[in-house]
């Protein structure tokens, strides 16, 4: 090992660059649906050997960390490139008036979002000293890296590298205690303490710090899975999946077919031994059309749906204001009685930059890039976010599309829910990571947040997972049909030591000063 990170160490050109795209490449396979997390203990332990030797000029701040932002940015873009290429896909459902943006999606982004990498790995260069406490530097620059990335520019905190030590229900536990945030501190201290067995010094102190630190993950994970919660009120839910391909869902011609689908797939008979649902859950935009266009929608919903049923449905929904400020389209839950009345609705309010909104959107119009913008998503965002209360006083809080993917948006749910709710429409990404990538961020919100969580996606992965992040059924990915669960509501977690937001900033703190701490000793230290 030792003359393995000796070779490392000693790279340029070239060959550091493509060794950092290529343990970027492989940290990626930790990611679902592979899930293979010990490449991380290969990947992370390059990425500390490659800083080694990533000794710049002393002529100026830019020159003496450029090679290490070099070596992080490369890791960075290995990274994202593999985790991220299929969001590319999007653009191919309409490939006539898209396909020249692929290349902006699929290599672009990824490009962009190394940057975060590149500055980690330059940050954490400038607090590098020797052994054991180059890795807190790691860890403290990565994670303050992981949260601006969640933050600024609306935030993207997909595949954040926390996920990587959370690839089972055993190992999400811990994001009860630390959240995300916490989780990707401690996931690159864990995946880089290996590298010391390469360079020697306090290899010891590391291996025994990775022991303690896998056992207090695992068992943590394990203890928590044991404790038996007092159960509360139960409702029975249905999710309809209908599967309905991309291309179709807005075709005028296609309409009558996918609202009778749903109506078929929700009116089904239920099996045997299940209970009649109390509600049921239709995707995001799943309704092929404005119910202002097609009032009897709403009559033929509510002969449909049962007394004391409610049906959750996702919907673009449509406000006509003064004549200057012309009508506002929300992606949003409708909540539709038997009496076939929209009661409530909860419009999306993070929206999807490029996709569903454009940023900037005067200035490129001054640019001449009208028909661009005017071809971009048409949707206003919700004002604010409240739970939707149905059968047996159960409040439900929706969440759409990726908005289930940044934990600062469900920091509090568990004083406003009973019951997480993530409607969704994948169909964009095919067959690819993407929908298993999703629906592993959904899973944890739910172990974040201890409630339950249902989640209806247009073509899968729709699912009913505990507040464990325990899966109590699913729908495979472009399965066509329904999902009948009778879901417990639980009180009380044992195993709960304080909110995950107020404990991953002290962690990282933590490992920021013991960085410091070790930066300022060896300067001090005689040569």
């Amino acid at each position: 090992m030792e003359g393995l990170a000796g070779r490392v160490i000693l790279l340029s050109g070239w060959r550091r660059s493509l060794l950092a795209f290529a343990a970027g490449v492989a940290a990626a396979l930790a990611l679902p649906p592979f899930d293979f997390f010990a490449a991380c203990f290969v990947a992370f332990p390059i990425l500390v050997w490659l800083l080694d030797g990533a000794v710049g000029e002393r002529r100026g701040l830019f020159a003496r960390f450029r090679p290490a932002f070099s070596v992080g940015w490369w890791f960075g873009f290995g990274y994202f490139l593999f985790g991220l290429w299929w969001i590319g896909k999007a653009l191919l459902v309409d490939a006539e008036n898209f396909a020249w943006a692929f290349p902006f999606a699929a290599v672009g982004l990824p490009a962009f979002l190394a940057l975060f990498y590149g500055i980690a790995a330059a940050l954490a260069r400038v607090l590098w000293s020797d052994g054991i406490l180059r890795i807190f530097a790691l860890a403290f620059s990565f994670a303050l890296m992981e949260w601006l990335r969640a933050n600024i520019l609306t935030g993207f905190p997909w595949n954040s590298i926390g996920y990587a030590a959370m690839p089972t229900v055993l190992t999400m536990q811990s994001a009860k205690v630390f959240g995300l945030n916490g989780m990707n501190a401690l996931a690159v201290l864990a995946f880089s303490l290996p590298s010391l067995i390469g360079t020697r010094k306090n290899r010891t102190i590391g291996i025994c710090l990775l022991a303690g630190l896998l056992a207090l993950h695992l068992g943590y994970g394990y203890a928590r899975l044991q404790s038996k919660e007092e159960a509360g009120k139960s409702i029975a839910i249905r999710i309809v999946q209908p599967s309905v391909l991309q291309d179709e869902k807005w075709d005028a011609a296609e309409q009558s077919r996918i609202f009778a689908l749903l109506l078929d797939l929700s009116n089904a008979p239920v099996p045997e031994g299940k209970a009649k649902p109390d509600v049921i859950v239709w995707p995001e935009t799943a309704v092929p059309f404005l119910f202002g266009d097609r009032p009897e929608a709403l009559v033929q919903i509510g002969s449909m749906l049962e007394d004391d049923q409610t049906l959750l449905a996702g919907a673009v929904r449509v406000e006509t204001g003064e004549v200057s400020a012309g009508e506002r389209y929300y992606n949003s839950v409708v909540a539709i009685g038997s009496d076939g009345v929209i009661q409530d609705a909860v419009d999306k309010l993070h929206l999807v930059p490029f996709g569903e909104y454009l940023p900037f959107k005067s200035v490129l119009e001054n640019f001449g890039l009208g028909p661009v913008v005017h071809a971009i998503g048409p949707y206003s965002s919700g004002s604010s976010r409240h739970a939707i209360t149905v059968a047996k006083e159960a409040r439900i809080l929706p969440f759409i599309c990726y908005e289930v993917i940044f934990p600062q948006l469900l920091s509090d749910a568990q004083n406003k829910s009973d019951i997480l709710l993530n409607v969704t429409n994948d169909a964009w990404f095919g067959v690819s990571p993407g929908p298993y990538q999703h629906f592993r961020q959904a899973q944890i919100r739910a172990v974040e947040t201890g409630l339950p969580l249902v989640r209806a996606a247009n073509n899968g992965i729709s699912a009913v997972v505990d507040p464990y992040g325990r899966v109590v059924d699913a729908l495979d990915l472009n399965a066509v049909g329904v999902l009948d669960v009778r879901l417990v509501l639980q009180r009380g977690d044992k195993f709960s030591l304080t909110l995950p937001g107020t404990n991953a900033p002290f962690l990282a703190l933590c490992f920021g000063v013991m960085a410091l701490l070790g930066r300022s000793i060896r300067r001090l230290s005689p040569n």
